[in-house]
């Protein structure tokens, strides 16, 4: 491996060790190759980053080799780190990296960082989300085109309920929709306006979209994970890079450039160039703020005039109150047979 390189960003000095260990075998791309690619984009990152708790999703040894998801900073991280407690549901806490600027994305390149996941709250309102994130997630026999369906379907919804979202590629098939809201309301609160949007989008698009949390119930449709929305779940940053061996990155969009863009035209290699001619296309994002309260009186319409409340949560997360029974439909069905 190469010797040590010396990295300025934001003051501050980052040695990144083997810049030359190779992380993506298909494209030739080494370590010091990402570190430049993240430079390349540092307003991008930083703006979707900044002054979020930030679980790293890290591969030493490049996609070819183990990775694992760091939630905990390492106790002898460099002092000008800023970090933030966050608390799980399990009633568990850990001090989360907290970026503030460039240098910290490149202090957790060295560690192998690929993939940010940053969650949707601030370090000054932990508990108070001021995103909600929308992912829609293409089931088998479904892909990008389908989802990109539902995103100009939801667009529309959001237009009705004056919201306005900002579309990026998940890095995969999919989409994410970032909706900026005014950080009032508690991770159980957003998690149910994201409901409320999904079942609003299912009732217009049938066949076409779901929200059924069993795999065995989706089918070919484009599934609204309203889950990403609950605590401790998160998604890819924008500008993230993605573990696939032709190195996707998650990559910001503007609504008109939804159906002919595809998911493979936004890479490590490709994406420099872009954000050089337009810039962080999602730059303006922070500057709003909406408000949940439709949705919040659409999730309440649901449940008075259609009896249709909680959904399930996540396997790992604690059982909630007024949550239906996290069982599979077939096994529950082979219990009562």
């Amino acid at each position: 491996m190469g010797e040590a390189v010396q990295l300025e960003a934001a003051g501050h000095t980052i040695r990144l060790s083997h810049p030359d260990k190779v992380y993506f075998p298909e494209r030739g791309f080494t370590k010091l190759d990402v570190a430049r690619y993240f430079e390349a984009v540092g307003p991008g990152i930083t703006r979707a980053l900044r002054d979020r708790p930030t679980t790293l999703e890290r591969f030493p040894d490049g996609v070819g080799g183990e990775s694992f998801f760091q939630k905990r900073v390492p106790q002898n991280h460099p002092a000008w780190l800023r970090t933030a407690r966050i608390s799980f549901p399990s009633g568990r806490h850990a001090d989360e990296l907290c970026p503030a600027d460039l240098g910290a994305v490149l202090w957790a390149v060295n560690l192998g960082c690929l993939t940010f996941h940053p969650w949707p709250v601030r370090s000054g309102r932990l508990d108070h989300p001021d995103e909600l994130r929308i992912d829609l997630d293409p089931q088998p026999g479904t892909g990008y085109p389908e989802a990109v369906r539902a995103a100009h379907e939801l667009r529309e919804l959001l237009d009705g309920l004056g919201l306005r979202g900002w579309p990026k590629t998940s890095g995969g098939r999919g989409l994410h929709v970032l909706v900026p809201i005014e950080p009032r309301w508690t991770f159980t609160e957003v998690r149910r306006s994201a409901i409320a949007l999904g079942r609003e989008l299912e009732r217009r698009m049938p066949g076409k979209v779901t929200i059924k949390w069993w795999k065995e119930e989706r089918g070919e449709r484009i599934f609204v994970d309203y889950n990403q929305t609950a605590r401790d779940r998160t998604v890819a940053s924008a500008y993230s890079v993605r573990p696939r061996p032709r190195a996707p990155v998650s990559a910001p969009l503007r609504w008109e450039e939804l159906d002919e863009a595809t998911p493979a035209d936004f890479d490590l290699a490709t994406m420099p160039g872009r954000f050089a001619e337009l810039g962080d296309v999602h730059a303006d994002l922070d500057d709003h703020a909406y408000s949940l309260d439709g949705l919040l009186e659409m999730a309440a319409r649901d449940e008075r005039e259609h009896s249709l409340g909680d959904l399930p949560y996540p396997p790992d997360h604690p059982k909630m109150p007024g949550e239906p029974k996290r069982v599979q439909p077939s096994r529950a069905k082979r219990r009562t047979d």
